[in-house]
């Protein structure tokens, strides 16, 4: 696993606009250099999303998948490509998940380790009315933020600001952080 691809404290998530068929993403360090691409396949039962180490996607280094078919409250298992062993899972924490987004982190022995949800209630419901207003989300692991993520205001673009806190990363692996980003877009993403 190439290390500085994941030391950064800083990324942006992109969606690719123009994509027919499943989900292209493509995520950028803070030079606005491209540092992962990630791929979700089309017309598959079960999401399968990939992240390569660019478009040509010569190297795979994370795979984050389904457990289930259609879940309301879905679990995603995230996989490092290079050695097999799983980083964690992210589980949607489903009916409260309709007012205000949720998410479950699990470590790699689905133990809770902390939770990713939007930044408070009231701006979750107006959120969901008033389409155009960006979603904010924070990561703790225990009551100790680690990661906040916030969507930027565009209509046509969905773009993700990735923020780590450079004095947790021992407590909170930047892979299982990342595969929450791209999570966040490609499924939160479908309720915009």
């Amino acid at each position: 696993m190439t290390t500085e691809r994941f030391g950064h404290n800083d990324y942006v998530v992109r969606k690719k606009v123009f994509k027919i068929f499943g989900g292209a993403f493509h995520i950028y360090d803070p030079s606005g250099q491209v540092v992962f691409y990630s791929k979700q396949k089309a017309f598959k039962l079960r999401e399968d999303i990939r992240v390569f180490n660019d478009e040509t996607m010569t190297e795979e280094l994370l795979l984050i998948k389904a457990r289930q078919i259609i879940d309301f409250a879905a679990c995603y298992d995230v996989f490092d490509q290079h050695d097999g062993s799983k980083v964690g899972a992210l589980k949607r924490k489903g009916f409260s998940s309709i007012i205000r987004d949720k998410w479950i982190l699990m470590d790699a022995g689905d133990n809770e380790i902390g939770v990713v949800e939007e930044d408070s209630v009231g701006m979750a419901i107006l959120r969901r009315f008033l389409k155009f207003l960006p979603q904010h989300y924070n990561a703790k692991i225990g009551e100790i933020p680690v990661c906040h993520y916030k969507r930027r205001m565009n209509p046509f673009v969905h773009k993700l600001d990735i923020h780590f806190d450079p004095n947790t990363t021992a407590a909170f692996d930047r892979r299982l952080g990342l595969a929450a980003a791209i999570l966040l877009v490609a499924i939160e993403g479908r309720q915009q």
